[in-house]
């Protein structure tokens, strides 16, 4: 079954408007899904206090790669 959708108004800082069309574009898709996107991750960083998945993958990620490095640099 399809999300029901509704419409909303709002205003945003024009030079922030200015570079979500531009990332939408660069993207090739719609200011709609990124909207989406953003407002969605907002309310799961807000829900659960926690960092964003991509965010511990990459974290992680980061630890499994360079463990030496930062095991020499702590000391």
């Amino acid at each position: 079954m399809p999300k029901t959708r509704m419409s909303f108004a709002t205003t945003v800082d024009s030079a922030l408007l200015k570079d979500v069309r531009a990332l939408a574009h660069d993207e090739g898709s719609k200011i709609q899904s990124l909207v989406d996107e953003a407002l969605a991750d907002l309310l799961e960083k807000r829900r659960s206090g926690k960092p964003r998945r991509h965010v511990m993958t990459a974290y992680q990620s980061s630890h499994a790669r360079f463990d030496s490095l930062y095991r020499k640099l702590a000391k």
